[in-house]
């Protein structure tokens, strides 16, 4: 048949009037932007293609602009195959028998093969896809299916199973600014021919909201070039402005690497911080708009569910962790959900920074030579014969609520505070019982030490000793019990150093009416360490001397409805009684 010369002309006129991004479609390997992974250098899909050796059938599964079809054109032009098109839309089983006998026909009578490319291949129902499943099969039909659906889903599973899946990413921001650059400079396709000037905030802005599609950036580009009217110069000026109208989105004013990133992610913890849901959503919502990376979003939100919420809510960090793990499998524009849900958790979540203690304590290891392990902590497995390692060490499990008064920290560190609960969530619920289970801790390291230092420790006072923190929470209890308290009650705590008894009264008594004697200022300061009014909120007040004498206040006409304390004259009393 002799070429037809309307069609020959129709053919060229298309070329030329096709829109900018048909135009611009990769004609190989060399000019395809993206996809490395895929058809970078040396990798299989692109040795298939340069040696003409694709047998076996592909699905090609990415978002749309991702570079399927491309890739379909680009082996149709190096292919000695020869080469067919069906939309799925439009096709059905006709068309499809008609390629078929084709196919066998030219394999039949010149030996060439059939690659048949099939886009949007999840739009054949079933029946359309087993109807070229026995030809694929049989090699008379190479198939390169196109999806933007997962094909493990909306692919016919036999089909599936034939098939080698590549799957396609959004182009990266830098990629789209690459195809981008491309048309601007192509003579030949493109306005290479015509003089732009694209403003660098516009050229990133049509890359940042064609969201990885090339076609997006690409049409929007065309229509910015041809409805713009050229300066006196004969310059087209591609303005920002010119950019948003083009895209029919404004641009949000942030940049990755310049301040607009770091000020809006400042604002955005900040809001989160201050529990304020509303502005935590904006900030977040401008984030992603602008093109930021959720990754880099959930890891923000990672670090503040331990640095802000912390123990007020120890479920925070579960909820985002499953939320980043949620978004991954899901991906844009779903996981925007995940995003928000993590996002408002954290806004309405109570708020603790208590877990700055480990930057406290990272400071006394770094400055204070005083990490000495005790003996009942060390491995009593390796060295417990000959060094004593592991010997007094008290089983807490075998103790009333699975807690036992014993020294965990080194002997120079014993009554130092790094973590302090604070009043909010979940910390509220365990305050009372940490600070509780800490001063009965000191005070029985006080009476260990006491009974160390007198020589006089027998078999029955270690065992009483071993018992103390539940003898001196016992003694406690039964101790505020009997004073009968209010919060107005004005009250001396005497023998107070290691502040079981101090403690407890100021919790039940408003603290400016909560006096406290010790015998020196070393226990003077202890007291200071576990009473800071900056973190507890209660401060005693407190003075020196030994002889328990109220008058060390210097307050005249001071009088005491009660004055408490441990046997004044025996530290030891608590064994004895």
């Amino acid at each position: 048949m002799e070429p037809d010369l309307f069609d020959h002309a129709m053919q060229s006129r298309m070329e030329t009037e096709a829109p900018l991004a048909a135009r611009m479609r990769p004609r190989d390997l060399d000019e395809f932007v993206g996809q490395q992974e895929i058809v970078g250098p040396g990798r299989l899909l692109r040795r298939a293609i340069e040696s003409d050796r694709l047998f076996s059938s592909i699905l090609l599964w990415g978002p749309p602009g991702s570079g399927k079809t491309t890739l379909a054109n680009i082996i149709a032009n190096t292919t000695e195959a020869h080469f067919v098109t069906l939309g799925a839309v439009l096709a059905g089983k006709r068309e499809l028998r008609e390629v078929i006998k084709g196919a066998r026909e030219r394999r039949k009578l010149y030996g060439i093969r059939t690659i048949l490319f099939v886009d949007e291949v999840h739009r054949w129902n079933k029946a359309q896809q087993d109807a070229l499943l026995p030809h694929v099969e049989s090699g008379e039909i190479v198939l390169i299916g196109a999806t933007t659906e997962n094909p493990y889903f909306e692919v016919n599973k036999a089909l599936v199973s034939r098939s080698r899946i590549f799957q396609l990413q959004s182009l990266k921001l830098t990629e789209v600014e690459e195809i981008i650059e491309q048309a601007l400079t192509d003579s030949e396709r493109g306005f290479g021919d015509k003089q732009v000037n694209l403003a660098a905030e516009a050229h990133r802005h049509l890359a940042h909201v064609a969201g990885g599609d090339a076609r997006v950036a690409l049409n929007a580009l065309e229509l910015a070039v041809l409805t713009s009217q050229a300066d006196e110069n004969d310059v087209l000026q591609i303005t920002l402005e010119v950019a948003e109208e083009s895209i029919q989105q404004r641009a949000v004013l942030y940049d990755k690497d310049g301040d607009a990133h770091f000020d809006t992610i400042s604002a955005f913890i900040k809001s989160m911080r201050g529990s304020d849901p509303d502005a935590a959503l904006f900030w977040m919502a401008k984030m992603v708009e602008a093109g930021e990376d959720p990754r880099f979003i959930f890891r923000r939100m990672l670090i503040f569910a331990g640095e802000d919420v912390g123990m007020a809510d120890p479920q925070a960090l579960g909820v985002v962790s499953s939320a980043a793990r949620a978004f991954d499998y899901v991906g844009m524009p779903e996981g925007r959900y995940h995003l928000a849900q993590a996002c408002l958790y954290l806004s309405t979540a109570p708020k603790s920074n208590s877990a700055f203690a480990f930057f406290d304590a990272i400071s006394v290891v770094r400055n204070e030579q005083a990490d000495e392990v005790p003996d009942p902590l060390k491995d009593a497995n390796r060295d417990g014969k000959a060094f004593g390692h592991g010997e007094g060490y008290l089983y807490p499990h075998a103790y009333r609520d699975h807690w036992v008064a014993q020294q965990y920290l080194p002997d120079l560190l014993q009554g130092r505070i790094f973590y302090q609960p604070s009043k909010q969530g979940f910390e509220a619920s365990i305050q009372e019982n940490v600070a509780r289970n800490r001063e009965a801790q000191l005070a029985a390291f006080f009476l260990q030490t006491a009974s160390e230092q007198s020589g006089s420790l027998n078999y029955w006072e270690a065992r009483t000793l071993g018992s103390s923190g539940e003898l001196l929470n016992e003694f406690r209890d039964r101790l505020t019990e009997w004073c009968e308290l209010s919060r107005n009650t004005l009250l001396l705590v005497l023998n107070a150093g290691e502040g079981l008894l101090l403690g407890e009264f100021l919790r039940c008594i408003s603290e400016e009416n909560v006096y406290a004697l010790v015998e020196s200022s070393d226990e003077k300061q202890i007291l200071g360490t576990l009473f800071n009014k900056t973190i507890t909120g209660t401060e005693a007040k407190i003075a020196v001397d030994s002889s328990g004498c109220p008058a060390s206040f210097k307050i005249a006409d001071l009088h005491f409805e009660r004055i408490v304390g441990r046997n004044v004259l025996q530290k030891l009393s608590l064994i004895h009684i």
